[in-house]
């Protein structure tokens, strides 16, 4: 096998699989999991006995300020309800009095552009397309009080800061008549996008209360329009959900198509995903829930919880606990909530590569303090660790670089005869102990990296605008004045220098505008990725360099002559 028609077919085959991944974003078969609806609900035989006597969650409380039946369109409540402010040193939150819903969290730390630094990210709010919220709320089964998502709390102030406080608690408060008391608080920490959401009942009445409490995550729906020109245009947007042994991305079509997903778990979560964040309910594990995913219409999925019912005697007090994480996908805080919740950092089917990668770029990171060199350090130890495996090819790719005159001189000789001509090439490759198939294994090792690479550089928050040097001011874009990519196609044009020259006119003419069109392909690349090509060209142009001399030294030494220096 030729190495520079492998070096062809792995261009095409790489801008194929590209093509492939946009293909099934849009029109691709849905997987069996999601196609057929009697494997998106749970069989109910199989099932927890989770009690239904419980009101659906979405319908309307006695005491609700909000008239309509169907807030999912129209939180009509949430919006005209007086809001309680939360600052901490990471985010900024907002939580109405209309069943203490969450319905704001800026992230003080993460500006939506580069060049836009007051314009930040804001991952719950009451107008689309960033409409979002976190409701919560407890059900009575028998007509007994209850606090729903549109019940009017109470809250002591209206506004609270962490300060230079560790933690910061924010309490609010509904009352019923017959003793019944339901608070609502929320937990944040320093430094965490981790909220702890914590719903106690207390039994102030005469009978037995059975009730459950439940959370709803809110998100606008609508089709994603995608970009070749936009690598974030290719992330998933959407609901993901943990059963308690997979994670899965549903589809926004198969839920409008298939109705409401439900499945039930002892250990899962529920989650709403989108490029480099995450919001994310996860109930302590150990207790029967029952978790369902829905969409209505073009503008909101609704996600929801809700544990099986428990009973509260009079005068007895009961805590339910959700944990809540509204901000960037940061793995190490993801894995301190539930070591599953990772999955939401999607490195695709290559995640045995890219995850192992994440973690070494992020030691590497500790130390030099800046992605992009942390990205060339990592090259180099990838480098160093395969480099006798390459060696051994680049021996034999400097070996066919010095039998090129007599392999030209074959081909003219057996021009007439390919079989003649192919046994020759073989003798000639046997006798001189060269394999030509050993050029594509630098090729082959590369590959996964590099995707791996990718996906790493696409998903991973930490390298989120984070800068470089010079004009790179951030890895996970594209570099905006093409200089990386340029640099990239002369130093591939150098390596093919280096290489044995192909002996077959098309092909030679084809291997001449590979830099020409890896340099075009590669111009709307994150830099970072760019970054890693270049830093691997490089080097293996480095490598091969000092092989060819070796090799060429050794054949002079052979043949009677000095070895040059």
């Amino acid at each position: 096998m030729d190495n520079q028609r492998l070096l062809i077919w792995a261009f095409f085959l790489l801008m194929g699989w590209m093509t492939y991944q946009t293909w099934m974003q849009d029109y691709g078969p849905q997987p069996p999991a999601a196609t057929e609806q009697a494997e998106l609900t749970v069989d109910e035989a199989a099932a927890p006995a989770i009690e239904d006597d419980l009101p659906e969650i979405g319908a309307q409380p006695a005491d609700a300020a909000d008239p309509v039946v169907d807030d999912v369109l129209e939180p009509a409540a949430v919006t005209a309800a007086p809001a309680i402010t939360i600052r901490t040193d990471v985010f900024e939150v907002e939580i109405a009095t209309a069943g203490g819903t969450l319905r704001k969290a800026e992230l003080l730390n993460y500006p939506v552009a580069k060049d836009r630094p007051d314009e930040l990210v804001n991952l719950l709010s009451l107008v689309p397309p960033e409409f979002g919220l976190i409701e919560s709320g407890v059900r009575a089964a028998g007509g007994a009080a209850e606090a729903t998502h549109l019940s009017i709390f109470q809250s002591a102030r209206d506004a609270y800061d962490l300060g230079d406080a560790e933690e910061l608690v924010v309490p609010l408060t509904w009352t019923d008549p017959s003793g019944i008391t339901i608070e609502k608080r929320y937990h944040f920490k320093r430094g965490s996008y981790r909220i702890d959401l914590e719903q106690v009942v207390t039994n102030g009445s005469a009978e037995t209360w059975r009730g459950a409490d439940y959370v709803r995550i809110k998100r606008h729906s609508a089709e994603i329009e995608r970009s070749m020109f936009d690598v974030e245009s290719y992330s998933f947007i959407g609901p993901i959900v943990y059963d308690g042994d997979k994670s899965e991305k549903l589809d926004r079509d198969d839920l409008l198509d298939d109705g409401k997903y439900e499945y039930y778990s002892q250990q899962g979560w529920i989650g709403s995903i989108q490029h480099h964040f995450v919001r994310a309910a996860v109930p302590p594990n150990g207790s029967d829930f029952r978790f369902s995913v829905a969409v209505t219409g073009d503008v909101a999925t609704s996600s929801a919880i809700r544990r099986n019912v428990v009973s509260i005697a009079p005068g007895a007090t009961e805590t339910l606990p959700t944990a809540l994480f509204v901000g960037p996908k940061l793995q190490s805080q993801l894995e301190e909530i539930d070591e599953t919740l990772k999955l939401t950092v999607d490195y695709g089917w290559l995640t045995i590569i890219s995850q192992p990668l994440f973690w070494l770029l992020s030691f590497v990171h500790g130390f030099v303090a800046n992605w992009g060199l942390a990205i060339i350090v990592v090259t180099i130890l990838i480098k160093l660790v395969f480099y006798k495996l390459t060696e051994s090819s680049g021996r034999s790719m400097a070996k066919m670089r010095n039998l090129q005159p007599r392999m030209k001189a074959l081909q003219d000789r057996y021009k007439d005869d390919r079989q003649a001509l192919s046994q020759a090439m073989m003798d000639l490759y046997k006798r001189e102990k060269v394999n030509p198939a050993a050029g594509c294994l630098p090729i082959l090792i590369q590959m996964p990296f590099f995707l791996a690479f990718y996906w790493v550089l696409l998903e991973s928050v930490e390298m989120r605008q984070a800068p470089f040097a010079l004009w790179i001011t951030d890895l996970s874009t594209r570099d905006p004045y093409f200089i990386l990519p340029l640099i990239m196609g002369v130093s591939m044009f150098l390596q093919q220098k280096l290489n044995p020259a192909p002996t077959d006119p098309v092909q030679a003419k084809v291997m001449q505008i590979m830099p020409v069109m890896f340099t075009v392909f590669f111009a709307f690349f994150p830099s970072g990725l760019v970054l890693y090509w270049v830093t691997n060209t490089v080097l293996s142009i480095a490598q091969q360099w000092k092989i060819n001399r070796v090799v060429e030294a050794e054949a002079k030494t052979q043949k009677g002559g000095k070895p040059s220096d």
